[in-house]
């Protein structure tokens, strides 16, 4: 099971990072943490590694509805979206909304995960 939409871009990592924040801003997502991987490790471990960050994206409306649906479903929120170099390239992923749906099997959060994806695609497909 793929459990990632993911594009490559020809684009620098800085760049993604600020295309990637106003794409997913033009969607209704906040971004409500980040965590600089590579920073991170480099900090803890001592550990060199490609640029490597994680936003926690989120549209309020639909976290609303997912956690109507299910109240532990905040252990798969929010959207994680990862922007990181991939060899002469930057990769951004970001978590397939329909993935809730899988773990869960709730059908209450079909609607949720539709429109969430329909607006992750057309962030993504706005970087390209």
């Amino acid at each position: 099971m793929s459990y990632d939409r993911t594009i490559h871009l020809d684009a620098d990592f800085e760049a993604a990072v600020t295309a990637v924040r106003g794409a997913l801003a033009d969607q209704g997502f906040g971004i409500l943490t980040e965590i600089d991987v590579k920073a991170t490790l480099k900090a803890k471990l001592g550990h060199d590694m490609e640029d490597y960050l994680i936003l926690g994206a989120c549209n309020p409306p639909l976290a609303h509805q997912a956690l109507e649906a299910d109240r532990s479903i905040g252990l798969l929120l929010p959207c994680n979206v990862v922007v990181r170099r991939d060899g002469d390239r930057t990769a951004v992923q970001a978590l397939d909304p329909n993935t809730m749906v899988t773990l869960t099997g709730l059908a209450a959060l079909e609607p949720v995960a539709a429109e969430a994806t329909a607006r992750l695609d057309a962030a993504l497909s706005a970087l390209v």
